[in-house]
């Protein structure tokens, strides 16, 4: 079943996690051969994908959000052979409530329509951000 958009319950969730501090959203994208416009527009899906990316670009400023990672899929090592991501990057918010607003704008509701039309199949993970180190299995540096 592919993914690209919350669902009622899902947003209901996660504004109901008022965790405090900083969240960072960790992105996997898979976008369309040909992005699927219901006025008809013609795009590729990365052409989409990037007018999404132009409009959000002042929402995320606004928010002061930034992006803290991107990378590029070179190989699923383990896990579905099949799951393959055209996009993978984590974006910083301050709080949870930043977030919010932003993907409840006006403005932001205009760009998503690009979103929608580009992404086949996407995740968005919510996570707590921790301190980097050595270590990643806990807190030492083992």
């Amino acid at each position: 079943m592919p993914y690209n958009n919350f669902t009622r319950e899902g947003f209901a969730a996660f504004k109901a996690n008022a965790s405090a501090g900083p969240i960072q959203m960790l992105n996997f994208v898979r976008l369309r051969e040909q992005a699927v416009y219901d006025d008809g527009t013609v795009a590729t899906g990365p052409e989409a994908y990037a007018a999404y990316g132009r409009l959000t670009a002042p929402l995320l400023v606004k928010a002061k959000g930034h992006v803290v990672w991107r990378g590029q899929m070179e190989q699923m090592a383990i896990g579905p052979e099949d799951e393959v991501w055209d996009l993978c990057f984590i974006v910083e918010y301050p709080t949870s409530q930043a977030f919010i607003d932003m993907v409840s704008s006006a403005e932001y509701r205009e760009a998503v329509v690009h979103r929608q039309a580009a992404v086949s199949d996407s995740r968005l993970i919510r996570m707590a951000p921790l301190a980097a180190g050595q270590g990643f299995a806990t807190d030492t540096t083992d």
